[in-house]
């Protein structure tokens, strides 16, 4: 059974991916159950393994942390909420990429539980929404925001890192980087759409969405 863990305040950075790693090496010898983690940061920016220089715009804005996480670079901060995943993948079948499938689909099913879609595109990783209302981009193309990001880690096919949703973040902290490499569309938020969502609304649909996802063996 997945243990669920929450924290209220602002968790440093580098002190969750320290926490991170010992839980990972203790799933890995039996000594604790999966888990996940749903935190806050403080403002900054993380540099996944594909993460090009020219992608940070503004590197004296917040923090830059290297991270060994897949993707490139993203913004966390408060106002997000982060679900790192620390899941064995080995017991659930040795396929990454039907995990990160999951882990998209995850949030596809959490964004549903407020009316809105969510959505894969070919090429950009995370999960977007259409924008009808809004101006196409000068090429004409329809214009999409991107809602929730993700980025993971295997060791010894234990999962690390994770998802993220924006809830009701500062949109303008985004400007200081081009979000997972995809320049042109934008970055949105539940409240940003225009709707009245709490984290705590998120957390509950997130804890009712994972066992659809990832079978009853994964409900705490």
């Amino acid at each position: 059974m997945v243990e669920w863990i929450q924290s209220d305040d602002l968790q440093d950075y580098m002190k969750a991916v320290a926490f991170m790693e010992d839980r990972v090496s203790r799933i890995r010898t039996g000594e604790a159950r999966e888990s996940i983690w749903l935190l806050e940061h403080p403002p900054l920016y993380t540099a996944g393994t594909s993460a090009k220089e020219r992608d940070l715009r503004d590197p004296a804005r917040f923090p830059v942390h290297r991270s060994k996480r897949g993707g490139q670079y993203t913004y966390h901060g408060p106002g997000q909420r982060v679900a790192y995943v620390m899941l064995d993948v080995a017991a659930r079948g040795r396929d990454v990429r039907k995990f990160v499938h999951d882990l998209e689909e995850w949030i596809i099913a959490t964004l549903a539980e407020f009316n809105v879609r969510g959505e894969r595109r070919e090429g950009r990783i995370g999960v977007w929404v259409a924008r009808p209302e809004r101006p196409p981009l000068e090429d004409g193309t329809p214009r999409e925001d991107k809602i929730a990001a993700l980025g993971i880690r295997l060791r010894k096919w234990i999962s690390f890192h994770g998802i993220s949703i924006n809830v009701d973040p500062d949109l303008s902290h985004f400007d200081g980087i081009v979000p997972c490499g995809v320049s042109g569309h934008g970055v949105t938020s539940l409240v940003d759409l225009g709707l009245p969502v709490t984290m705590a609304d998120v957390d509950a649909a997130l804890r009712r969405t994972f066992g659809q996802v990832f079978g009853a063996a994964g409900r705490a």
